[in-house]
């Protein structure tokens, strides 16, 4: 993993402002104006994840970010604000953030953030293609704001607000099961937002009810004899509605159950969690009937055997 810190306490006052812009420019926060004090101080506490999440710890008094880094990687960012007040501006719209409400959006995408008041915040950019498995419902993200207080946003701050804690203290095999968690809050928080998915009407209420079958399967994958019909079944709608569902995004029942599969069983292989079971082990838990049948799906999937993976930590 890659970690840095960064605090102006050491630096004359009059390059604070200066050394400020670059600490944050690492993280493609273009500083855009900050309070006119002498006494200006910020610190952040910065780590990458084995899966290329980061994690980046802000303190520092009023200030405004805004504007873009369009040629940074694809992700999305949120950011969980721990102390003080800020404003969210993006297009026209205006959204106040409260302490533990969590924005987000995508990058690349012009905002701007106000901070009213000294503040802590904790921002996490996470990779595109981290959710990408996950992301087969059509919803277009834009930037919008999660309530701390209630629901799952409540559960989600929680969770944000204990790694804001402790996150320069985790190993790389301790962080690993919090990237699936927060993967896992991420999908759910944004496909129940509704300032994320851009459709109406018949389209946005079939991508819902799509990403409803895919939770369905989710909690589903282990068991080997699971079926199209059962899942239809469970969810109350016939088998034909449901393929239809998966064919109006160029998927099929089959191929999602497949590749979701793999991915538990790719996340598992290089876990040191458990190291101690066998590849067949891991590939029968996720549901799979046969370890040869499962290593040529994994090669097809990734390239690579389930053993190459497993010996690569997950590098490769």
């Amino acid at each position: 993993m890659k970690a840095w810190q960064f605090t102006t306490e050491t630096l004359p006052a009059a390059d604070r402002p200066d050394a400020w812009r670059q600490a944050l420019g690492q993280l493609c926060l273009p500083v855009a104006r900050l309070a006119e004090k002498s006494d200006f101080q910020g610190r952040v506490s910065c780590l990458v994840s084995p899966m290329g999440m980061e994690f980046a710890r802000v303190t520092s008094g009023p200030q405004q970010i805004s504007g873009q880094y369009p040629a940074q990687p694809n992700a999305v960012w949120l950011a969980l604000l721990l102390e003080g007040r800020s404003v969210l501006t993006v297009d026209d719209r205006r959204m106040d953030v409260a302490a533990g409400d969590i924005i987000y959006g995508p990058t690349g995408v012009r905002a701007t953030l106000s901070f009213e008041t000294p503040f802590r915040q904790l921002f996490v950019k996470v990779p595109r293609v981290a959710l990408n498995p996950r992301l087969i419902a059509p919803w277009s993200l834009r930037a919008g704001a999660l309530s701390g207080g209630t629901g799952i946003g409540h559960v989600f701050a929680g969770m944000l607000r204990a790694m804001a804690d402790v996150f320069e203290d985790l190993t790389g095999d301790q962080i690993r099961p919090v990237e699936l968690a927060l993967t896992e809050f991420l999908i759910t928080s944004l496909a129940g937002d509704r300032a994320t998915n851009s459709l109406g009407g018949g389209a946005g209420a079939r991508a819902a009810h799509l990403h409803r079958l895919c939770q369905t399967i989710e909690t589903r994958l282990s068991e080997p004899d699971l079926t199209l019909a059962a899942v239809a079944g469970e969810r109350g709608i016939s088998p034909r509605y449901l393929q239809k569902l998966f064919t109006s995004v160029d998927q099929s029942f089959n191929t999602y159950l497949r590749v979701r599969r793999l991915e538990r069983c790719r996340a598992d292989l290089v876990s040191p969690l458990h190291a101690a079971l066998s590849i067949s082990e891991i590939c029968f838990r996720w549901g799979f009937n046969g370890s040869s049948h499962f290593s040529r799906a994994f090669r097809d999937q990734y390239g690579l055997s389930p053993r190459e993976h497993r010996q690569s930590g997950g590098k490769s």
